[in-house]
Formats: C-alpha cells, structure tokens, sequence
C-alpha cells in the first residue's frame, strides 16, 4: 500500500481509506463475523484509516466501530496489526444555530460515546456550504464566523478531543472554495469521480453535470488534504445491480444519467485496466492532488478488489485520453 502526504498535517495516510458509510454498508448491512473480516482485510492490507459519521446508519456505523476496533485507536501512523486513524463528521440543525460551538462538542460527545473513544484524529463539517442557509446547507458565515464552526472545532482540539478538522467540500464550489483559503481546516472531502473529475479540472461546453471547478486548486494552494468521495458514484460506476441506496449529492446529476455515462466509459475503456471498480479507483489515484480516496464496500470481496487495484497504480495515460475524449461530447451524447 503506497501513502500520501495527508495535508499539512504531516500524516502518512494509505491511498485508500476505509469508508463506513450507508451506501456500501458493510459495517451497517452485513452480520458481526463479516464487519469483523472486513476491518482485518483492510488493516492487513494496509489501509491505515477508516472514515465514518454520526449519521451512516443513524450512528450504527460509530457503534460497529466501537467494537470492532481496539480501545482507543490512537496511535500516531498505524501498521498492518496495529491502530488506524478514524475520522467521523457530524451534521447541524440549521434552523438552530444559535450556540454553533454547544451543537459541535454536543454531537462529538454523542460520537465519542458510540466509538467507545476519547478522541478522534480528525472531525469534519458533515453539512453542505453555500450562499443560502436551509436544509443541510450552511453559509460561509456560519463557518468562519465569529462563534461558528471553525471556532468551535478550535475548542475541541484544545480540550483534546480532537487532533484535526475538515469539512465536506459539497454544495456551492465558490462557497466551498472560501472555506478552503480560510486555512482554518484540515482537509476536506470532495467529490471526483471517472464520471465528474471537475473538482480537479477544467471540463469542455458539453459535458454535463455540477461542475465543482476550483475546489483541488483551493486545496494544494492551503496545503489543505483532499479525501475524495464517491468515487464509485454511489456504486453506479462499479456495478449495474442497484441496492436502492444511491442517494445523489450532486445537482445537474441523475441515476439514469450516470448509468448513461458509465456504459459510455466502459464501453470505450473496456476491463483491460480491471474491474469496473478497479478502473474508477485507479482513475481517482491518478491525480497527485488526491491525498487519499475513501472507498465503500458492500461486499468482502470489494476490499479485496480495491487492494488490488491500489497495486496496479494509476491508470496509463492512453486511458486517460480517452476519457477526455468522452468529456468533449458528454459520454457520446453530443
């Protein structure tokens, strides 16, 4: 397992990090012997930190953590054997921002507790940024503002309970990209895939989709470390089975959309370079700016498909100019 530079933190963190969420389930869905077989796989395998929240299965994931890992996973740079960093986000009630900081070590708390832990090495904004507070979007203000999350987080780290800070880079990317150069965070996880890479690109007239442009830039100029996200696309990428758990976190984006564009891509591409999987995982490695990509699993045999794909390595440049060519025309549409 190759490791990248996490930010300015000065972690080493594996290429690939363990991803807990809802939407591959495997510590929310499957019976206690397989999360156990799971989290072995992927610390024998050298993954070195699992990535979870307060809301994956309405904190069932936290919990299967708290069992499942050693008492207090805090050690600095975890071996094969040893403890991984763990990371958890938490959401806030945006109609009730009147104690942002209270709201912060509240849900922590509640977190911590689950994790059967002390602290965690990093926590992250689990809301979404942009101009007009509602739903799950918070504004800029909210953020950096006196009393807002960033202060708050601030409190955190100096009481010990946490030793890093991040955010979810979803919503507006010029919002998001705000937060990013404030340089009060650590890092940020952002949405990039083989199907909408412009987070870390510039993408032609025709293809379509939320164009996230600037976010990476943001981060390599504050040295901020970017965890990429949904780099299956919810698993639309990685398969053609749909388990009903594909929920969309991007506007101008569809299931039918992306199952559009995922036939064009494999269509072009074919298994040469992998599994379909295998192929969007080695895609995401292939930007040096990503600092790690944070997998799901639904099934065992997924870590062991992503360990393999972390030792093919990034995918060749001939493969890549296809992909460029399909952007031209969004995936033959055009």
């Amino acid at each position: 397992m190759k490791h990248r530079t996490f930010g300015r933190s000065g972690i080493k963190v594996s290429e690939i990090v363990f991803g807990a969420g809802a939407v591959g389930g495997i510590l929310i869905h499957k019976d206690d012997a397989t999360k156990r077989e799971a989290i072995r796989r992927a610390i024998a395998g050298g993954i070195n930190w699992i990535d979870t929240a307060a809301q994956y299965g309405n904190g069932k994931s936290e919990e299967a953590l708290g069992w499942l890992l050693p008492p207090e996973s805090n050690m600095r740079g975890a071996t094969p054997g040893s403890n991984p960093y763990v990371s958890t986000k938490f959401q806030l009630d945006v109609e009730n921002l009147k104690d942002i900081p209270a709201q912060i070590e509240e849900r922590l708390v509640a977190s911590l507790a689950r994790l059967k832990r002390s602290s965690v090495d990093l926590l992250q904004l689990h809301n979404r940024i942009g101009s007009k507070p509602g739903g799950r979007v918070m504004t800029v203000e909210h953020i950096l503002g006196k009393n807002g999350v960033a202060d708050g987080l601030d409190r955190l780290r100096e009481k010990g309970l946490i030793r890093h800070m991040g955010i979810t880079g979803l919503g507006e990317a010029a919002s998001v990209c705000e937060v990013i150069r404030s340089r009060r965070f650590d890092s940020a996880q952002v949405y990039y895939n083989l199907l909408n890479p412009s987070a870390g690109r510039s993408m032609p007239k025709a293809w379509t989709g939320q164009n996230l442009g600037g976010i990476i830039e943001a981060c390599r100029a504050s040295n901020v470390a970017v965890m990429a996200i949904r780099i299956f696309a919810a698993g639309i990428i990685a398969a053609d089975e749909r388990t009903g758990r594909e929920s969309i976190l991007t506007t101008d984006t569809s299931v039918a959309g992306d199952e559009r564009k995922s036939k064009a891509v494999f269509g072009a591409i074919g298994t040469d370079q992998g599994t379909r999987a295998q192929i969007a995982l080695r895609f995401v490695l292939s930007n040096p700016d990503i600092s790690c990509a944070v997998i799901g699993s639904a099934e065992l045999h997924h870590i062991d498909e992503a360990l393999q794909a972390a030792e093919m390595g990034p995918l060749p440049r001939h493969v890549l100019a296809r992909l460029d060519a399909l952007y031209e025309s969004d995936f033959g549409r055009v």
